[in-house]
């Protein structure tokens, strides 16, 4: 079975988390050049990025548009939400996880009106829920979700809510972070307005900075609504398209690794590909946890393959922070929790990293197990 290739070292362990994520060893190659932010090598390689990631939503300008920001996804997130939602708008924000609540967290900064939906961390958002809040409030004009819910790897129905929005004529802002590359996602069919998603992902690459997908209609209606100078989606865009150069400093490595991060997702065969590898990596992990007597939060039905909470073992030896430090003693990093009312820890399921790596990984928590003498 097919390893993970990253670069073997002291400190350079395979990474089971929602990202960063474990890199291919070319990845990190490709960063092993300086380049300048104007040569014209790197603003072609820029254009070249923002057509690929468009055609990887089966989308194409000009109906949709592709906007590199530079930072972490959130940033992304927040000069969406802060570009589109004007002084006069009104934002629908849904939460079952703790990165719903970073939406409201983002609209409450930015003091946006808001009117919030909240569900339990191991429920669903539902489009009859968003349906009625739309009926009800025609001051309503933006809807934000996150798709797959890293809290706890929880797959939100954005199709059905997409639909919804659709119909009552709002925009649809989609927290595609930890879902874009490693899940099919068809914008323009779900009616997402903004899709948002980040380099260091399911598509592979490095932290540096976050992508914006967005329907041409709703990225010029935010000319003049920014909240923000370095947050501006608008500006970013007409500046990419000016002259194919960033306002600010660019993450040049970065995009140099994610360039090479998009030539190996086309070699894999596609987000399809990919989606497939990272259900074998999620099965394999799922089938030896319940061997091993570990239970998921959430129900088979409602989880995603992006990411697995598991509960904390009902056992007076286990103690998380002790059986972490094992693993990663052993060469293996998985992830604390984030669920509000029960006490997990988290293990992601994407990356460079094949079914035999979580053959591996399994066997290192069946010794640690052995080891802690508790049971799951």
């Amino acid at each position: 079975m097919e390893h993970s290739n990253y670069i073997a070292s002291a400190n350079d362990k395979p990474l089971f988390t929602p990202g960063p994520l474990t890199t291919s060893r070319s990845v990190k190659q490709a960063m092993l050049r300086d380049l300048g932010s104007r040569d014209s090598a790197f603003v072609n390689l820029v254009r070249d990025v923002r057509q690929r990631l468009l055609a990887l939503a089966g989308v194409a300008a000009p109906d949709y548009e592709c906007v590199i920001m530079q930072g972490s996804g959130t940033y992304s997130v927040e000069a969406v939400i802060s570009s589109a939602v004007s002084a006069q708008g009104k934002l629908l924000a849904i939460s079952n996880g703790a990165y719903g609540q970073r939406i409201i967290q983002i609209a409450k900064v930015h003091k946006i009106d808001a009117t919030i939906l909240t569900y339990p961390e191991d429920a669903k958002p539902t489009a009859a829920d968003v349906e009625a809040a739309l009926a009800q409030d025609p001051a309503l004009t933006h809807v934000a979700l996150v798709h797959s819910e890293t809290t706890t790897g929880m797959i939100n129905p954005i199709d059905e809510i997409g639909a919804v929005v659709k119909r009552h004529k709002r925009r649809f802002i989609v927290d595609a972070m930890s879902s874009f590359g490693g899940m099919p996602l068809e914008p323009d069919k779900t009616g997402i307005d903004f899709l948002v998603s980040s380099a260091n992902k399911c598509i592979e690459g490095v932290p540096g900075f976050g992508l914006i997908l967005a329907s041409r209609a709703a990225l010029l209606e935010c000319e003049g609504r920014a909240r923000s100078l370095s947050l501006d989606v608008f500006g970013q865009w007409k500046a990419l398209e000016a002259n194919g150069q960033f306002r600010f400093t660019p993450p040049t490595h970065a995009l140099l690794a994610f360039h090479q991060a998009l030539d190996e997702l086309v070699a894999e065969g596609g987000v399809i590909a990919r989606a497939q590898r990272y259900s074998k990596n999620y099965q394999t992990l799922v089938a030896g946890m319940r061997s091993l007597g570990f239970k998921e939060y959430l129900q088979p039905q409602d989880q995603g393959h992006i990411i697995v909470s598991f509960r904390f073992p009902d056992h007076p030896r286990f103690e998380f922070e002790e059986f972490y430090s094992r693993l990663s003693d052993k060469g293996y990093v998985i992830y604390p929790g984030k669920v509000s009312n029960a006490d997990c820890f988290r293990i992601g399921c994407i990356g460079r990293l094949f079914p035999a790596d979580f053959a591996a990984l399994l066997a290192a928590i069946r010794a640690v197990k052995l080891e802690m003498n508790f049971e799951a």
